[in-house]
């Protein structure tokens, strides 16, 4: 009942994000340019694709966030706080700001540089044995290095430069075609299939590395694969989007506090991923005065939750 309630609004969203702009066209026009694909510049160049970056770069977003914050029993633990996305971002600014490469090349070498970052975070933490206060720890100082990198690459860059690059790193969909997609659509769809299938052993990793292994949990093979899909869907939906502010932050607690805590939420945290993307981009689209970037918005619905979240820890005696 809740994931129907949940598809109907990610469609809802999805017609607004259509059909309502500088030039408003009714759902009928624009499933007809749809079906006919028409050469409608509004609908077909520049609304769809980004509705689209929206729903998959959403789902990608929530998915890794709730598998994270999952595996390491922390909801504090998404990817954009221990780093894996920032990897991608270092690449995707040296690319923007000294080598002024076109938008697919950086999307290709952002998701190589994501993916290299996450390794290296996870083998340096890795090192005595699997630990999540560890990964976490490595992952909070890879993001002060990577943030560092990244601050001194703008001081050093030409002025003219820098805007495009600001943009990008606020988490923007401005710019994205439909051949850029069908990449961060494949990965989502498998990676969602393969967490699917290791929900089980997902929840026995939650209740701990004992308790897991006890039930005949493979617990490295599984933790591996399920970081790599958690992986694979920040670097390509980073590489796509940029780093949209809270997104992996935010998904998983909503959809655990909608469907409750007896279940691994994959299919809820995808879809709150989704609504809260396409929400944001209506709102700083449509609803303000002046437009701001998807990511910018997000931010804002992200900084008051993390400060109720860490008072609530606090109350509870579990900071």
């Amino acid at each position: 009942m809740i994931i129907s309630v949940m598809l109907i609004l990610v469609a809802g969203l999805t017609c607004l994000n259509l059909t309502i702009g500088e030039k408003n066209y009714s759902i009928l026009e624009v499933l007809n340019m749809i079906i006919s694909k028409s050469d409608n510049y509004i609908v077909m160049k520049l609304r769809l694709p980004r509705t689209l970056a929206a729903i998959f770069c959403g789902m990608a977003f929530g998915i890794a966030g709730n598998t994270f914050q999952t595996l390491l029993g922390n909801p504090l633990a998404s990817p954009d706080i221990i780093g894996v996305s920032s990897g991608s971002t270092v690449a995707a600014v040296y690319c923007i700001l000294f080598l002024n490469l076109n938008r697919g090349i950086v999307s290709l070498l952002a998701v190589i540089a994501g993916l290299v970052a996450a390794l290296l975070i996870y083998k340096i933490s890795n090192t005595d044995g699997y630990s999540a206060n560890r990964l976490i720890l490595t992952g909070i100082g890879a993001q002060a290095f990577f943030t560092a990198l990244i601050n001194w690459m703008i001081m050093k860059a030409a002025e003219y430069d820098v805007a495009t690059a600001m943009r990008w790193m606020t988490g923007n969909l401005n710019g994205i075609t439909v051949d850029s997609l069908p990449f961060l659509i494949i990965i989502v769809l498998i990676s969602l299939i393969i967490m699917s299938n290791l929900r089980n052993a997902l929840r026995s990793l939650e209740l701990g590395e004992a308790y897991a292994t006890i039930l005949g949990v493979r617990t490295d093979f599984i933790r591996t694969i399920l970081i790599i899909c958690s992986v694979c869907l920040i670097a390509f939906a980073t590489a796509i989007s940029g780093p949209i502010s809270s997104i992996a932050f935010l998904s998983g607690p909503i959809a655990t506090r909608i469907c409750g805590k007896s279940q691994t939420n994959l299919a809820s945290s995808a879809l709150t991923g989704a609504i809260l993307v396409l929400a944001g981009d209506f709102i700083g689209q449509n609803i303000l005065p002046t437009r701001y970037p998807v990511g910018i918005i997000t931010g804002i619905l992200g900084a008051p939750y993390l400060i109720y979240l860490l008072i609530s820890q606090n109350k509870g005696g579990t900071t």
